[in-house]
């Protein structure tokens, strides 16, 4: 065998080694996700009971960043002040706004300054002022220096007053029972320091008054492929991981934790665009180095939705940044993997992310493009090319489809025959150009992150055309 030959027959098993890899990973979160949530099913039938409050459940501090968000804030503090929980407040932190999103807040909630105590215990962007609502006891607003998300975060962290903190986009939307839901890992297990809950994309629903009131599917194909990525996503990608406490990420969008880990660890970093995963690996980091004993915990029934984006350009930009995210993330937190204390974290997610999400991009389009060159150039058989088909795009298709079995056995949340269908033919076409394409952006914001150029969140375009005034 020549050295050329044995090139190609080496980087042919490579290839065909990390994707088969990569999917039996996936495929045993899938096995863990399935048990985890059949056994959760047999538990919550008491659930469909009427709900009894004994006024004992922890109190919340919903947190609410706004950068100019003048259209939709009032409705979505409206829909915020109907969630069902007996003891929550709400901080609006408005991060120096270019439009009327102050003036807004001053007069839908009539607003008023409000000389409180204001303790710093995160640093944060000057604090201008603080106001209180003369409507609604438990609503006030942070009005600050711009310093975004994260800056507004800690902000919201240093003015709340209850143990709990829950993070919310300004533009999302929480079921009524969201909080009860999500807090009930506190209840049950002191240990418990964050819990996570599911996202889902509002894009196709209907929405009045704050609150969704018709589920359906989006007419645009990007945010029909954003829900097949969502399901996978959480109900076997974080279900699975929290199984072992070892999910490395909770949504910015609906996390909720306890304020005194999350102050002993530093708070959200400012100079990072993943501030939220950031956060949670360096939770791990910190308690796991320190031997203190604590859980993860996420919980798949709560729901919270919120706007997929439906134009190329804003979600090549989003995937970019999620990219550049997780490398801040992970390259921040090395001392967490293989370390002798880090557990599940340290040494099954933290490795899994850094081969198989962070490196990643760069196996998976190196394989496609080897693969079809040399199958073009009669290099590698028609069987070696056959099976790198199978594990890259079959098995792929599975792994969507037990994303949309487990939706379906579980949740139920797309009753409809023709929603199930058009979401089939979703998880089989998107792994043909589309999650190549993510691939693709992935690459993009490991190289960013890479040659250190300068990112931001950026703009996000809603169009909001599922939510109504009523």
């Amino acid at each position: 065998m020549s050295f050329g030959q044995f090139i190609i027959e080496f980087t042919t098993w490579f290839i065909l080694a990390y994707f088969i890899a990569l999917n039996c990973g996936y495929l045993a979160l899938n096995l863990v996700s399935i048990v985890s949530l059949r056994r959760r099913g047999q538990e919550e039938i008491l659930d469909e009971l009427p709900q009894v409050y004994s006024g004992l459940e922890p109190p919340i501090s919903l947190l609410v960043p706004a950068y100019n968000e003048e259209a939709t804030i009032a409705a979505s503090v409206h829909s915020m002040l109907q969630l069902t929980y007996s003891q929550f407040e709400i901080v609006v932190i408005n991060d120096g706004s270019k439009d009327a999103t102050l003036e807004v807040l001053k007069q839908e909630f009539g607003m008023l300054p409000f000389p409180e105590a204001y303790r710093v215990q995160l640093p944060t962007k000057e604090v201008r002022g603080i106001y209180r609502s003369t409507r609604f006891p438990n609503l006030r607003l942070v009005d600050k220096c711009n310093g975004g998300k994260a800056d507004s975060l800690n902000a919201g962290i240093n003015a709340s007053r209850y143990p709990l903190f829950c993070g919310v986009d300004a533009d999302s939307i929480l079921q009524r029972d969201s909080l009860q839901r999500v807090v009930k890992p506190f209840l049950n297990d002191p240990t418990v320091v964050a819990a996570g809950g599911t996202v889902r994309v509002a894009n196709g629903c209907e929405v009045s008054g704050g609150f969704l009131t018709k589920v359906g599917l989006p007419t645009n194909i990007w945010a029909l492929f954003q829900v097949v990525e969502y399901l996978r996503a959480f109900l076997f990608g974080r279900t699975g991981w929290s199984v072992i406490n070892a999910m490395l990420i909770i949504s910015g969008a609906f996390g909720v934790f306890r304020k005194d880990t999350v102050i002993a660890a530093g708070g959200y970093r400012a100079d990072t665009i993943g501030e939220d995963m950031e956060l949670v690996v360096r939770m791990h980091r910190m308690l796991r180095l320190a031997r203190i004993k604590y859980k993860m915990v996420f919980v798949p029934d709560p729901i919270c939705w919120t706007e997929a984006p439906e134009d190329l350009g804003t979600l090549r930009n989003q995937r970019i940044r999620w990219q550049r995210g997780l490398s801040e993330s992970l390259n921040a937190n090395w001392r967490l993997m293989f370390n002798r204390n880090g557990g599940p974290p340290g040494w099954v997610a933290f490795p899994f992310m850094l081969v198989f999400e962070w490196f990643g991009p760069v196996v998976e389009l190196g394989g496609y493009f080897f693969m079809i060159f040399a199958f073009a150039l009669d290099w590698i058989s028609w069987s070696a090319f056959g099976a790198f088909l199978f594990v890259a795009i079959g098995i792929g298709i599975l792994l969507s489809a037990s994303g949309l079995l487990l939706e379906e056995m579980s949740f139920h949340i797309y009753p409809k025959a023709s929603q199930l269908f058009m979401l089939g033919l979703v998880v089989v076409v998107e792994n043909f150009g589309y999650r190549q394409l993510n691939s693709y952006w992935r690459l993009v914001g490991l190289w960013r992150w890479a040659m250190q150029n300068e990112s931001s969140w950026g703009a996000m375009k809603r169009k909001g055309t599922w939510q109504s005034k009523g």
